[in-house]
């Protein structure tokens, strides 16, 4: 219920304002990745050995993608949306 409450009551710019909010949360992670990670490889190039730095690399990068997809693909929801899947649950029922 709260969140139809924020839909209705949000204006444009609004909606714009966190669109901002996210890509530049976005963009913070993706410089704490990349800062973070040449320090990790950083201090592994000192020490050598097995190349550990791969793992933080692979499951925190696997966090960033998701976070992008997130951000990226996210649109809102419009009344044609609803409609279609009204008309979707409406055919599998009958």
């Amino acid at each position: 219920m709260t969140i139809e409450k924020d839909v209705e009551t949000s204006t444009p710019r609004d909606e714009a304002r966190k669109r901002i909010e996210r890509r530049r949360e976005l963009a913070s992670h993706a410089v704490a990745y990349v800062v973070m990670n040449a320090a990790f490889i950083g201090i592994w190039a000192m020490t050598g050995g097995y190349f550990w730095p791969a793992w933080i690399l692979a499951c925190w990068g696997a966090g960033l993608v998701l976070h992008a997809w997130s951000t990226v693909a996210e649109r809102p929801i419009t009344d044609d949306d609803v409609e279609a899947e009204l008309t979707r649950r409406h055919h599998s029922r009958v």
